[in-house]
């Protein structure tokens, strides 16, 4: 089942940009959920968000996307998101997932 990475990894740079809205409502809505979530529920930081992102790639993976393409796409993000956190640290923003 042919899968497009870059419909939704790739920054288009205008309004439309499914990676920047993505990114926005991850941001806005799922991080302080996830944190909010796994205090009420006594969890260890950050484990919602590993088993549920291994949980939806796992969805990936059934619906027959290739392990290669979401290793490709996964580091391809981390990279962006490693380059953020370095903007982030010399313009004074606040860390990741801090809400």
């Amino acid at each position: 089942m042919p899968f497009d990475f870059d419909q939704i990894v790739e920054h288009t740079g205008d309004d439309d940009c499914a990676a920047c809205r993505a990114q926005d409502i991850t941001a806005a809505f799922l991080m302080p959920a996830v944190s909010a979530w796994e205090i009420s529920h006594n969890l260890p930081r950050f484990s919602l968000a590993m088993h549920g992102a291994s949980g939806l790639l796992g969805v990936m993976l059934e619906e027959g996307v290739e392990r290669s393409e979401i290793e490709t796409a996964l580091s391809q993000l981390l990279d962006d998101i490693e380059r953020q956190i370095e903007e982030d640290k010399v313009l004074g923003g606040p860390p990741q997932g801090s809400a």
